[in-house]
């Protein structure tokens, strides 16, 4: 699965913080090959773990047992985030399609009418979580290291490190590849994968596997339609082959058009 990239491996080390706090180690957690044992204790979320590494011999094995086990603990916070009233939103797609972009704005633009909370998803750097949290939401930052992916087990602890009010909305921004993160449940409500005009409008069926998994699929960066070679209907029909339950926004986070449909539907989703 993803062992020729290296979040498999054994010490590969995943750091969860604040803007403004030091990397001192004391939020390092070994990639995915746990075994996490959890409870529910007075609201609170509670997690075990115990490592455990396989031989190379048993890798198809491991692969299913590391997905079984992170399927497991996305439910556990999938019911953590239901009892709490909190809509999690799991957002993926290649790195530049404006992720972070869309974040910022949708945090200033309805700031004042919904609490947001940001989990931000990279390799390295504070850089993105430094963003939101001048836009004005609580963020941590997850540095995977060598991982490409997020998984529900550093979900589940960044969600203990930003104190997730009930009645508020959890921006997952995950690592930029339309790859691994197809893979890995984290407990969301909605999966929304996003792409631009810039990447061509074959994307969907080069990556399938992501946008058969999704829910919402954004169309960012329209304003420059008139100057890429992109055809939107292909590249809905293209979507649509590979998941017709997908839900289509288009917009552009530069000028601000189309993003009035995406903010109802956010207000619509919050119960």
């Amino acid at each position: 699965m993803c062992d020729t990239c290296g979040c498999g491996q054994p010490g590969n080390k995943v750091t969860i913080r604040k803007p403004g706090e030091k990397n001192t180690g004391n939020h390092d957690h070994e990639h995915v090959h746990l075994h996490s044992h959890e409870h529910e204790h007075n609201g609170a979320l509670h997690t075990h773990e115990h490592e455990h590494f396989h031989s190379h011999e048993r890798e198809i094995e491991v692969g299913q047992d590391i997905l079984g086990k992170n399927n497991l603990l996305a439910e556990r916070n999938r019911g953590y985030f239901e009892a709490k009233n909190i809509l999690a939103l799991n957002l993926v797609s290649s790195p530049g399609s404006g992720k972070t972009s869309l974040l910022e704005k949708t945090i200033k633009d309805l700031g004042k009418e919904i609490k947001f909370y940001v989990i931000e998803g990279d390799q390295q750097t504070m850089n993105d979580a430094n963003r939101i949290d001048k836009a004005g939401a609580p963020v941590v930052q997850i540095n995977t290291g060598n991982g490409c992916h997020l998984d529900s087990d550093m979900v589940n602890k960044a969600v203990k490190e930003l104190e997730v009010e009930d009645n508020s909305v959890l921006m997952i921004e995950n690592v930029g590849n339309l790859v691994c993160p197809s893979l890995f449940d984290l407990g969301e409500a909605a999966r929304v994968v996003i792409m631009s005009v810039t990447e061509g409008d074959d994307k969907p069926i080069k990556y399938p596997t992501m946008f058969q998994s999704s829910d919402i699929c954004i169309i960012n960066k329209t304003d420059l339609l008139p100057y890429v070679d992109f055809d939107m209907e292909k590249a809905k029909q293209y979507a649509m082959q590979v998941n017709h339950h997908l839900q289509f926004f288009e917009l552009s986070v530069k000028t601000g058009e189309g993003m009035e449909t995406w903010y109802e539907w956010l207000k619509k989703e919050i119960k």
